[in-house]
């Protein structure tokens, strides 16, 4: 089965690739998850635009990650969870949240899939994160979550 991949799939390939896959994984994990799109002719001018929109993202050089890992490591960020009285979290705070939360205390765009929490973070206090931004290049983030 022939698909054009909308996301990042490990040992499969990045969004914009053309891949050539089983047809039962296609079926039934990539396609359902929005993972793949079915490749079509008029299908391959959908991937200049997956392409540009990575590109954009995109880390260009092992330099350029370590300055992207520099500015991350600086940034103060907190986050603000709804937690009760004796400091547990209502839930969790997930990957999404933290994306944002490096978002709006000034620092790069970065991928929800990047965040790597070792274990959830459901108390208030400090925390550290991994932000995997390539290969070998890993930014380790510390994390205030608030009551709110």
């Amino acid at each position: 089965m022939k698909l054009i991949l909308t996301a990042p799939v490990d040992h499969v390939g990045i969004p914009g690739d053309i891949v050539e896959v089983k047809d039962g994984y296609g079926r039934n994990y990539l396609l359902p998850r929005g993972f793949a799109i079915s490749w079509s002719k008029g299908a391959e001018k959908q991937i200049a635009g997956i392409k540009r929109a990575r590109d954009a993202r995109e880390i260009r050089s092992a330099e350029h990650a370590a300055e992207v890992r520099g500015q991350l490591e600086e940034l103060r960020i907190t986050l603000n969870a709804n937690a009760g009285d004796s400091g547990r979290l209502f839930g969790a705070v997930t990957p999404a949240d933290i994306a944002l939360a490096v978002k709006k205390a000034g620092g790069p765009s970065i991928d929800k899939r990047s965040v790597e929490i070792a274990k959830p973070i459901k108390l208030v206090g400090k925390h550290t994160v991994g932000i995997k931004l390539t290969t070998g290049v890993t930014a380790h983030v510390e994390i205030d979550v608030t009551a709110s």
